[in-house]
């Protein structure tokens, strides 16, 4: 209970900024991500942001918006969903990276089964074109034991892999690669838990992430039991030339990043790092919780805050914000923070609106030539399982399957909000910044009746073949 209050004060004082002046409306209030915010991880490219995070499913979802205020609102669109190559499903701690002109996804998956999913490993997509919503493509697996928190980066021109294994503790590897996905030398350790403050609760070393700055390169990572307040973040500083040695390593001997009791913010860890969009700032992106007893779970919302650089050229992250507190967004972002969204078909262009922008149950659904109405503008709202409710701004109905139909040419339409499957969807994406949208009772798509591109033509759902009257495109507005 308390956490929704807490995120409902989060939205309010969102709602708030937004009424006021342009200056203050990009400002926000964590959590950057409420539902599934664990392992957070945001990314930028071409003017917006892209988030990703630990599913605790078979599928990977990102979220897109130009504002770091919008993610909370942006819908998820499906981009991955595991299968026997990755022995899923269980997916953990996805990251974007961009290399070579491709993006490549590391994450983590495994079969659901009990205790600490023993079958765990580190895998690799890459994607077809250079749209971080992909399609992608299965590479591989990056190694042959239990792994986790995979991560990249570039250090004096070689690409190396890190991640954490366990070996009575659990420790931060490191290994060489050849390109995105492939291993070229034996992982070696390169942390572990050495110091009372990363053994709280469990000895562990996880969540490798690199930050480098004016020819410096830090390994910051998440220390004792992710199930315990005491989750936080240390730092190690590359002092040699071999990053996959420890020796070439020099760890700090206290934490960087940890609880505030003060703030209610417990238990932060498994970072990512990311600039302003003027490059200006430096951003950090967690995982924390907001009660002492909380665990290691989809209950860990998302959060974002600016840090700063010490004298010595260090991090200095600074304590972790309170939960709803007003911050100022990102240096350089656009003042508007998008709430709604026109779905624009990729055969027609025509956009899916309620008929006579009636507000009755039953309305009927339909194409017709974008003209910015308010029938025509809809509120994609996450559920919390990777499904939407579709809400039209005008009526405040959601679109809905008629009589939970399964069968192809089943009439779409508007109904009061029934909390069933029927009016569940899922944004599935295809390609070129196109989504097939998915009903999530019968597995059907939402489809323009016979591949018309006249306007009022009837909008039904359809099993999926494929075409682009069955693509939309989620446009903010």
């Amino acid at each position: 209970m308390a956490r929704r209050l807490l995120t409902l004060l989060a939205a309010l004082l969102l709602a708030l900024s937004l009424g006021q002046s342009s200056a203050q409306a990009a400002s926000f209030g964590n959590p950057v991500k409420a539902q599934k915010g664990a392992d957070p991880w945001i990314v930028r490219h071409d003017g917006n942001y892209y988030l990703v995070s630990t599913s605790w499913t078979d599928v990977i979802t990102i979220r897109r918006s130009a504002t770091l205020a919008g993610l909370n609102t942006a819908p998820g669109v499906q981009v991955w969903q595991g299968d026997a190559a990755s022995r899923c499903c269980n997916i953990w701690a996805p990251e974007l990276h961009h290399l070579n002109g491709r993006w490549y996804l590391y994450h983590v998956a495994g079969q659901n089964v009990p205790d600490y999913n023993p079958t765990q490993r580190s895998h690799v997509l890459e994607s077809t074109g250079s749209d971080p919503l992909g399609p992608y493509t299965y590479k591989g697996r990056l190694n042959s034991s239990w792994m986790l928190d995979p991560t990249v980066a570039t250090i004096n021109g070689q690409l190396y892999l890190f991640g954490s294994t366990h070996n009575g503790t659990q420790n931060v590897v490191a290994a060489r690669m050849s390109n995105p996905y492939t291993v070229s030398s034996p992982f070696s350790t390169v942390s572990t838990p050495t110091h009372d403050w990363e053994r709280q609760g469990g000895a562990v070393n996880e969540g490798p992430e690199i930050l480098q700055r004016g020819g410096r390169t830090f390994l910051v990572y998440s220390a004792s039991g992710c199930w315990t307040p005491d989750y936080k973040l240390g730092q190690l500083t590359l002092t040699g030339s071999d990053p996959a040695s420890a020796s070439s390593w020099t760890k700090k001997s206290t934490p960087v990043f940890q609880r505030s009791d003060g703030n209610g913010v417990y238990g932060p860890g498994h970072n990512g790092f990311f600039t302003s969009p003027d490059g200006s700032e430096n951003w950090i992106v967690y995982h924390a919780n907001d009660a002492a007893s909380d665990g290691c779970d989809n209950g860990r919302t998302a959060r974002a805050q600016k840090f700063t650089w010490n004298s010595d050229g260090s991090p200095d992250l600074g304590t972790p914000v309170r939960l709803g507190a007003g911050q100022a967004g990102p240096s350089g972002e656009p003042s508007a923070v998008a709430a709604t969204y026109t779905l624009t078909n990729r055969n027609s262009g025509k956009c899916l609106e309620v008929a006579g922008s009636s507000a009755a149950d039953g309305a009927d659904v339909r194409q017709y030539t974008c003209n910015g109405g308010a029938h025509q503008r809809w509120r994609l709202e996450d559920l919390g399982d990777d499904t939407h409710r579709l809400v039209d701004v005008a009526g405040g109905k959601v679109l809905d399957t008629e009589n939970c139909s399964t069968a192809d040419g089943a009439n779409l339409r508007q109904w009061s909000w029934l909390n069933n499957a029927c009016q569940r969807f899922r944004f599935v994406a295809t390609d070129s910044g196109h989504v097939r949208i998915v009903n999530q009772a019968t597995g059907k798509v939402v489809d323009v009746a016979d591949c018309s591109t006249a306007d009022s033509a009837d909008v039904r759902q359809w099993a999926w073949l494929n075409n682009a009257c069955q693509q939309w495109r989620l446009n903010p507005v």
